[in-house]
């Protein structure tokens, strides 16, 4: 169930055609505070305007907290940074969507969980092989994770929580298997099943990258890197496509349903796909000679569309969190694997020019994680254009966490945002002959 702010006993006072009215403030457990204007249409026939909802709480959350000017991101109450360092993703899973770390035997339960559920209907690999070879692989993982809900349909006769917890538990496992078995289809490989002895994420790489002519090698240190990556990626408060996925299970619709919405969300070069365009960024900056500066002028001119991917978040006004952790395994991974890739070259040379100007400190223009992630990804092995369906899989416990929140919440409603109507004014209608 949710926790709820607090009424602080301050008020807002309000004065508009003639009356003026009082709406109470309420304050979070970090001290955040909002004015609450639930009642504000009711009482005076106004709504707000706030375009991009920047200034407006649909929700009361316990968790993730974040603050962007002081660059703090917390699951729970932890620090990223902490649960980057000491935890592994499956137990940070278990934290956002449970409330509280596991013990032992808690974590041991869910990786046997995980481990049971995560083999896909093999009716399902007809459905991948049915998609056209250049299809987008995050389009693909949305229509199959809403397919996934004929295959295992409603659980008739299960305790609700029960049910709940089996069907997150299919979500987190299967969508990891899924997107490994799409990468192998594509490339017209034999499908590679998860393996008992192997943990959630050595699972995953070795689905990906394993074959019978050259076994896949589990490296400690590409598993380490992929942990950390999802932990960074597994929530970020009430972002595009988590307020997708709340929005549409405010329905009442299906987990399935909810989380393919929220992957819908997440394609595209402003959300999710800003890993993937840094890269492309980066490509198209080595189709042009290599030379970046002028791409990092263009950026600087106010008059100029281009944008330098990977600079810059829309919440942090500071150097975000996430990016220091993932810079320093950035640093460690490249350095282990010695790898020859001109392009990763290209953007530690970027990295370090940006970070000497001025104009981009002064314009909160920082690497993101984004930037860094895009370049552990392909340190990996993993092809750029399912950059974004590895946040995806990484995202799965935030998405969920909040889903169940909201169908928690004793204060839930439907959400059905109100509008400014701009368009024309009553006009009569004219016979298709008299126009």
């Amino acid at each position: 169930m949710t926790e709820q702010e607090h009424n602080t006993g301050e008020v807002a006072m309000l004065t508009i055609g003639g009356r003026t009215i009082e709406l109470p403030v309420v304050e979070g457990t970090e001290g955040d505070k909002a004015i609450d204007i639930s009642e504000l249409r009711r009482q005076t026939g106004y709504v707000t305007l706030d375009r991009g909802f920047a200034n407006t709480a649909s929700c009361s959350s316990a968790i993730t907290f974040m603050d962007g000017e002081k660059g703090i991101l917390r699951y729970r109450g932890y620090p990223v940074e902490e649960l980057a360092e000491h935890s592994e993703f499956v137990e940070t899973a278990y934290l956002l969507i449970n409330g509280d770390l596991p013990d032992h035997k808690e974590l041991n339960r869910f990786r046997m969980m995980l481990n049971d559920n995560s083999l896909v209907h093999e009716d399902m690999q007809r459905f991948f092989q049915s998609f056209p070879r250049d299809s987008h692989p995050m389009g693909i993982l949305s229509s199959m994770v809403t397919a996934l809900r004929s295959f295992y349909p409603a659980l008739i006769g299960m305790p609700r929580s029960e049910a709940i917890l089996l069907t997150l538990t299919r979500l987190l496992s299967k969508v990891r298997t899924m997107a490994a078995m799409s990468y192998k289809i594509s490339r017209g490989h034999r499908v590679i099943y998860p393996r008992l002895d192997l943990s959630y994420c050595a699972n995953f790489l070795n689905m990906m990258f394993d074959n019978p002519v050259k076994p896949y090698e589990i490296d400690h240190d590409k598993v380490k890197a992929l942990n950390v990556f999802w932990i960074l990626h597994a929530d970020h408060e009430q972002n595009c496509s988590t307020a997708a996925v709340r929005l549409v299970g405010s329905a009442r619709v299906n987990l399935y349903a909810a989380i393919s919405a929220g992957m819908a969300a997440l394609w595209g070069p402003l959300h999710g796909g800003a890993n993937q365009a840094v890269i492309e960024m980066l490509e198209q900056i080595q189709a042009a000679g290599g030379d970046f500066r002028p791409f990092i002028e263009r950026a600087k001119d106010k008059n100029d569309p281009f944008r330098l991917y990977g600079f810059g978040h829309r919440v942090y006004k500071t150097y975000d969190p996430r990016a220091r952790i993932m810079k320093a395994m950035c640093d460690r991974l490249l350095a282990k694997l010695e790898i020859q890739d001109p392009l990763l070259d290209m953007a530690k040379e970027l990295e370090e020019v940006v970070l000497r100007d001025s104009y981009f400190a002064d314009h909160n223009l920082y690497p993101n994680v984004d930037f860094y992630s895009g370049i552990v990804l392909r340190a990996l092995g993993i092809p750029t254009n399912m950059f974004t369906v590895m946040f995806a899989i990484g995202r799965l416990p935030g998405w969920i966490s909040q889903w169940m929140e909201d169908a928690g919440d004793p204060k839930w409603k439907i959400y059905r945002p109100r509008q400014v109507y701009v368009g024309p004014a009553q006009r009569p209608f004219v016979p298709i002959h008299q126009r």
